[in-house]
């Protein structure tokens, strides 16, 4: 698996003088060693800059633990004090806004986040985490919050770095750019790999260029499977590929499934006179709402958002996205306390069960640590694979100069009962992964054009040294 992998005389493709003769395999080698090569070269820096980002996005979850402790942690007391005074403590502090959601103390040791929406100064996007002491109803402090995971302002700032650049929207183009063909470079880099002979892929005892080419493309193998994997996530939730997953979902009844969070018929608009703020000045109130939920199996952590209006109900979920993942969620009346509707992550369809534990994988949090770690071996990985790549191009030219590139023509080798499928399925894959496609129409444009001037070019040479004769 390379980047911007170098075009050796042992790689580079040489004038095919025996085409029928060749295997399938020996008459792809070319077209996938010029797509490598240049798709390498072009979508290097955004790789090299999505990899430094997540390398600082895997470090940040252990890093936020440390900045945050005092807002995170409390020494443990003996008995937590129910959760509506807790809300209460933080309501005090911080009238302003509306409660958006409540997630208890998950354990020992652990505050109470009271989120607040509506705050003036804070992000319209993101809400205002109250930290609460549950054993004191003590205020800690309180912190922007962002996203589903919970994510404070130093991850949250490395995350919108790592995912857009902070440029919004059309920041988000680099990385599903890079994440579109990641995985193209990744599977073309495999391919070169084990089609070399054994004995050209030796690291050990080589010396120059050959032993950057044995580094670049040992690396590269071992992490290629984990590239394919943090493109096939990251593509889920972009911009352009990410929608058309989602209607391929839809289209095959595999969309994520929310719980009703209806309120009973005839308790709708009854008990939640308080139930914008968090609690409810009459009817069941947030402690028997939370008991309600327990006793339907939903453990910690949870997150409880109010009702939205007078005739919905509160939505006590789990939020632990660890494996195993808990993910169940229950409705309860506002006015009862009863539960009306219970959803189990096990009844979700598959692909969103997949989707969840994608997203989650590639942001570092379905095997905790392990999987910060990982992500970071892989970010650390690309680098090299970057630098070694663009190593291997210089140490192929002469001088001060970058070798040259991998000639054009390649395809033209390949027999028709491939490349007339092969085709078809980069026309379909284009389709569904927009930044993949677009891009490659136009490199072949380009090329194309490049291609029909320097034939004419030749021509006019031919022709003018004829005459010179």
């Amino acid at each position: 698996m390379t980047t911007a992998p170098s075009t050796t005389t042992d790689e580079a493709p040489q004038p095919p003088t025996a085409a029928p003769s060749k295997s399938v395999g020996a008459a792809l080698r070319p077209l996938v060693l010029r797509l490598h090569f240049y798709a390498g070269v072009v979508v290097a820096p955004f790789l090299l800059v999505a990899a430094l980002t997540g390398l600082l996005y895997a470090a940040s979850f252990q890093a936020e633990k440390i900045v945050y402790d005092h807002e995170l942690t409390v020494p443990v007391g003996e008995r937590e004090l129910p959760l509506s005074e807790q809300v209460a403590a933080a309501r005090e502090d911080h009238p302003d806004g509306t409660i958006a959601a409540v997630r208890p103390s998950p354990e020992a040791g652990a505050t109470t986040r009271v989120m607040l929406s509506g705050i003036p100064g804070v992000d319209p996007a993101h809400t205002l985490a109250v930290f609460v002491d549950p054993y004191t109803a003590e205020v800690r402090g309180e912190l922007e919050q962002y996203g589903s995971s919970g994510a404070l302002p130093l991850r949250t700032w490395i995350d919108e770095f790592h995912r857009d650049l902070h440029l919004g929207q059309t920041g988000r183009l680099y990385s599903e750019f890079a994440a579109s063909w990641l995985w193209v470079i990744a599977a073309g880099g495999l391919v070169l790999w084990f089609s070399r002979r054994r004995a050209l892929r030796t690291v050990r005892g080589t010396s120059g260029r050959r032993r950057t080419l044995g580094l670049h493309g040992g690396v590269g193998a071992w992490a290629a499977i984990g590239f394919l994997l943090l493109s096939a996530t990251g593509l889920t939730w972009s911009t352009y590929a990410g929608a058309t997953i989602g209607e391929l979902r839809t289209s095959l009844g595999q969309e994520t499934p929310a719980v009703s969070a209806e309120a009973a018929g005839e308790h709708a608009g009854h008990g939640t006179a308080g139930g914008a703020s968090g609690d409810a000045a009459h009817g069941a109130g947030l402690d028997k709402v939370l008991a309600a939920a327990r006793a339907e199996g939903l453990g910690d952590p949870v997150e409880i958002k109010p009702p939205a209006d007078e005739n919905s109900a509160y939505v006590v979920q789990q939020i632990q996205r660890s494996w195993p993942e808990k993910q169940d969620s229950a409705a309860v009346d506002p006015a009862t306390g009863e539960v009306t509707d219970v959803l189990r992550f096990a009844d979700y369809p598959v692909l969103a069960k997949l989707t969840r534990w994608g997203i989650d994988l590639h942001t570092g949090s379905l095997f905790g640590l392990a999987n910060q770690i990982g992500l970071m071996v892989l970010a650390l990985s690309l680098i090299l694979l970057i630098l070694w790549g663009y190593r291997m191009w210089w140490q192929r030219g002469r001088g001060s100069a970058f070798g040259r590139p991998v000639p054009r023509g390649a395809w033209q080798h390949v027999p028709p009962q491939v490349l007339v499928p092969l085709l078809a399925a980069v026309a379909v894959l284009g389709y569904f992964v927009p930044l993949f496609g677009i891009p490659l129409a136009a490199f072949l444009a380009v090329d194309i054009i490049l291609g029909e001037i320097a034939h004419r070019r030749g021509r006019r040479t031919q022709g003018a040294g004829t005459a010179v004769r």
